[in-house]
């Protein structure tokens, strides 16, 4: 089970941040608050509640007094505070924030419960890319997976230092803080500058003009 190295009010901490995300969007599309408070629910468990199916482990939001609450204290805030907080790229960089706690907390709670290393990152990267992408589904918005920028690089940096850092036996704390430090780093980087990863299309594209082209066919002397 989880050992004492993973507090439950990491948990806590992922799961307002990422339910934040759902809500705004929410506040975005100028819906009520039961669906603002909805989304900010499903945004905010469903990566841990994946991680936790994963594991075959309690989902962490249903014993826990305090996760309802705070999703419902967190729609709350995005309800009535003015909308102009909310805009540009707020939705983005709150995103971010969760995705590199997620994929923190995915990848420590794997190990806690004896996963190997490697497999332990892949769940931090499905823990973190996970509530994002039910939040976008269910706004019927464009994934954000199906974006150039860079986002499942993110996560996985958050979650292979993590993994490293359990490896290289260092401190808890130092470990998941430089873990997640990394991850929203570079997201908040390709947020900034649309960094992303060259996709299929540009690769064939540049394998194309890299290939000399046929020569002629020969001309018929007369």
């Amino acid at each position: 089970m989880i050992g004492p190295a993973l507090p439950p009010f990491l948990d806590l901490a992922g799961t307002a941040i990422f339910a934040l995300t759902g809500a705004l969007l929410a506040a975005r599309l100028r819906q009520t608050f039961v669906t603002m408070a909805f989304f900010a629910l499903v945004t905010g468990v469903g990566g841990g509640s994946l991680r936790d199916m994963l594991l075959g482990a309690p989902a962490f939001w249903l014993h826990s007094p305090w996760v309802a609450a705070v999703i419902f204290a967190t729609a709350l805030v995005a309800w009535f505070t003015p909308r102009r907080w909310w805009d540009n790229e707020l939705l983005e960089w709150a995103d971010a924030m969760g995705l590199a706690a997620f994929a923190v907390l995915g990848a420590a709670k794997a190990l806690a419960f004896g996963v190997a290393p490697l497999p332990a990152a892949v769940l931090g990267i499905v823990t973190g890319c996970a509530g994002g992408v039910i939040r976008d589904v269910i706004a019927g918005e464009p994934s954000i997976l199906m974006r150039p920028e860079l986002y499942v690089t993110a996560a996985a940096l958050s979650a292979i230092l993590t993994v490293g850092g359990e490896v290289a036996g260092l401190p808890a704390v130092i470990a998941w803080s430089v873990a997640w430090a990394a991850g929203f780093a570079l997201r908040g980087t390709a947020i900034r500058w649309r960094l992303a990863l060259p996709s299929y299309r540009e690769g064939k594209e540049r394998d194309k003009v890299s290939e000399p082209a046929d020569p002629p066919p020969p001309k018929n002397d007369r």
